[in-house]
């Protein structure tokens, strides 16, 4: 691998009125090497937001199998050595790629996440640097037990690492994030903090979280209760 690792960026997008400013702010990215990959997941309206961005990105099209299908076919697809993930409604700061990268060569991390703001409907930011403090590892850890302590866009990963622990769960619309997060942790891979506030998380009244908290809520307890009995254990044998 050279020093400048290529970077493929996979933006699923399912009927998203916010796609261009996800595709703005990767293809505006400082660093390059960098491909863009957007994944269309079967969309039916909004399409045509995409056109004017199509000769400089790599878009892919599938039936519509939810989030964790359309990572999956992009990670498939991905020429990039690691691979990050933007939601088609948030956006990237112009250096996230580049402070990233960097933040993991230093520290030969196979995967890392990073602080993020929350921005409204129309861009504005609403709070700073959203993401929950930790004190120290055993803190970050034992949150897992009541949360999902990652924002999944604000993820990068080595590509290599899914061949070690495979890729998301397609069975899991809403918490595929959640599952990957405690694979890649009890598989001993530890997910590096890079305390930037790097992307713009929107938060919408057409969000998913929003619109399906109900089945979310079924999905979480049941993740939880697929890995907590070991990530418990885990917790025991590195924290004692």
């Amino acid at each position: 691998m050279t020093s400048r690792p290529k970077v493929s960026i996979i933006i699923p997008f399912y009927n998203c009125n916010y796609v261009e400013h996800a595709l703005e702010s990767a293809l505006n990215q400082s660093y390059r090497p960098i491909e863009v990959i957007l994944m269309d997941d079967g969309s039916t309206s909004h399409k045509e937001r995409v056109t004017p961005y199509l000769p400089y990105i790599h878009y892919l099209g599938k039936p519509n199998g939810g989030t964790a299908s359309a990572l999956n076919h992009g990670i498939r697809h991905a020429k990039g050595d690691y691979i990050a993930w933007l939601s088609s409604d948030d956006i990237f700061h112009p250096d996230k790629i580049n402070h990233q990268v960097h933040f993991m060569l230093q520290f030969n991390s196979s995967i890392s996440h990073t602080n993020f703001n929350y921005i409204d409907d129309h861009g504005g930011l609403t709070q700073l640097r959203a993401g929950e403090p930790f004190l120290s590892t055993r803190q970050y850890l034992e949150r897992f037990a009541t949360a999902n302590p990652i924002n999944g866009c604000t993820v990068m990963f080595k590509k290599e690492l899914f061949d070690r622990i495979g890729l998301f769960d397609e069975s899991l619309p809403y918490t595929h994030d959640l599952d990957m997060w405690y694979r890649v942790l009890l598989g001993g891979h530890f997910t590096m903090y890079l305390d930037q506030a790097l992307t713009n998380y929107r938060v919408h009244s057409n969000m998913g979280t929003r619109l399906h908290s109900d089945k979310i809520k079924l999905e979480y307890e049941q993740v939880q209760s697929r890995y907590q009995p070991r990530f418990q254990e885990m917790l025991r044998r590195i924290c004692a």
